[in-house]
């Protein structure tokens, strides 16, 4: 099917509707065509909404010509035409059968007053760490537009908010001296550090605030974009974690009253992220009989899952019996834990135990799971699948996942029997 439609046409990502009026109905309504957003930019549903506008249109046609019938037996428009035209305009207007565009153009929102708007409709869709980050960036724009009214946006806003965010610290909206501070009081802050932030950090900033400016156009507040064509062009270095040695492994083993260690031998022993970890339920562990016990890894009311390939089945190591018997019977493993303590806690352990480097963090042990399950020999796509990854054995994932159904338990137990703590 054609993406053309009658009277609407693409801008940007929005469908718009434009239809002109016949001359004798633009005179009398007084603007020369019907113009609206049809807040979408899926053509079948623009499709669906432009005949509904159609319908709309023609009630304008139909009600301003029987209003100007009615008008022709009681008016003489050789002595009153304007008065008469005012006193039409006027009688259509107040009619339910129709309502007319007003001609006045209402005042636009400001930037401050949409990204209040925006943000909680956005809290309500993201868990809090992705919300979190979100809030920060729109924070930073918001504050620096603040009374502008959105309308008004224009590319050199763009380019000034993108010149000024990688003068900013990385203690930006970490220490307590930032808390709740706008753009510009964060630049005063940052203004004699060099300790500025990555460009991975400057860009996932613009990032999200093109995201807030794409809201405002498929909202109709804007009829396009005014950043699109404002291009981040700083290089970004890839950052990957660090892998634990065998030795930094026994130093953060060796910490046993740590509140993480339990799930710091779950991770590296499965491989699992600490939101998965930290969201496991007692209900998620199934026995299978002599393959031991296995960990669902799902979607709960404690956490969610990063991709659709995230939910799986995991086998758990035999040196994890004694810590499940210590675990709570029912409910959460993990209680009093979630990413954000789980973060907290393993910074604190890194700095006391003098391990701090680039890119070791808890995610390191997922790292080093995969690591060691690369050194023992197992393919790829094997380890994508305990691990929750897209398999990458085929260039075309989708044809394999299709066709393939997956290694089977058997073999994640053989696998996983071949990990060992050092």
């Amino acid at each position: 099917m054609s993406n053309r439609i009658r009277y609407a046409y693409l801008k940007g990502q929005t469908w718009l509707y434009r239809r002109n009026y016949p001359a004798d109905v633009a005179l009398i309504l007084g603007i020369s065509s019907l113009k609206q957003s049809l807040k979408t930019s899926d053509a079948k549903v623009a499709r669906s909404r432009c005949s509904e506008v159609n319908a709309t249109y023609e009630a304008h046609v139909e009600s301003a010509r029987a209003g100007l019938e009615a008008l022709n037996s009681t008016f003489s428009w050789d002595h009153a035409p304007v008065n008469a035209l005012d006193h039409l305009r006027t009688t259509l207007g107040a009619s339910e059968a129709v309502n007319f565009p007003r001609r006045k153009k209402a005042l636009a929102p400001s930037v401050s007053q949409l990204s209040e708007d925006y943000l909680r409709r956005r809290g309500e869709e993201l868990r809090p760490g992705g919300y979190k980050s979100v809030r920060y960036s729109v924070g930073l724009f918001s504050s620096k537009f603040a009374d502008l009214p959105v309308d008004r946006l224009s590319r050199e806003h763009g380019k000034l908010f993108l010149s000024l965010i990688p003068r900013l610290s990385r203690l930006s909206g970490k220490s307590c001296y930032t808390f709740g501070k706008g753009l510009d009081e964060l630049l005063l802050f940052s203004k004699d550090r060099k300790d500025w932030i990555t460009p991975r950090t400057q860009r996932r900033i613009w990032t999200q605030v093109n995201h807030f400016i794409e809201w405002m156009v498929y909202e109709g507040h804007l009829q396009q974009n005014p950043f699109k064509t404002v291009l981040f062009d700083q290089k970004v270095k890839p950052a990957p974690y660090a892998v634990p040695t065998d030795g930094e492994v026994r130093r953060l083993l060796g910490e046993v009253n740590t509140p993480i260690h339990g799930l710091l031998r779950l991770c590296l022993l499965t491989g699992m992220r600490s939101g998965e970890a930290a969201g496991m339920l007692r209900s998620d562990l199934i026995c299978k009989g002599n393959l031991g016990t296995f960990a669902h890894v799902r979607p709960n009311n404690l956490r969610n899952l990063k991709t659709d390939a995230s939910e799986r089945l995991v086998p758990l190591h035999s040196d994890l019996d004694p810590l499940l018997a210590r675990l709570p019977a029912e409910g959460p493993l993990f209680p009093r834990l979630n990413v954000n303590l789980v973060t907290k806690r393993f910074a604190a352990l890194r700095k006391r135990l003098d391990l701090e480097r680039p890119g070791f963090v808890f995610h390191s042990t997922r790292k080093w799971f995969i690591t060691q399950c690369e050194r023992a020999g197992v393919p790829e796509h094997f380890t994508a699948s305990l691990v929750g990854h897209q398999s990458a054995r085929s260039e075309n994932q989708l044809t394999y996942s299709i066709y393939s159904a997956g290694i089977s338990d058997e073999q994640k137990r053989g696998i996983i029997d071949q990990i060992r703590l050092p």
